[in-house]
């Protein structure tokens, strides 16, 4: 899995397990930002409208995610 994350030009940023004997080198702070992105598209996906894809056109679905973005900043 690593292998094929490396591939892509990408870098792993999820700690490996305590009981490996081999720990890979991550970037702490990395993985706290994409800690953050997961939560936030947790955050996002509670809202029912956004998960079932209810809106018809790009447009209208992109206002709706600028808009539940706005009120999960305002919490």
């Amino acid at each position: 899995m690593v292998a094929a994350v490396e591939a892509l030009g990408a870098q792993v940023v999820i700690p490996s397990k305590k009981n490996r004997l081999v720990q890979r080198v991550i970037d702490r702070n990395l993985y706290r930002d994409r800690n953050k992105v997961e939560r936030f598209f947790s955050r996002l996906k509670q809202f029912r409208r956004l998960a079932t894809c209810y809106d018809k056109t790009a447009s209208s679905f992109l206002a709706m995610i600028h808009f539940i973005s706005a009120l999960i900043w305002l919490r």
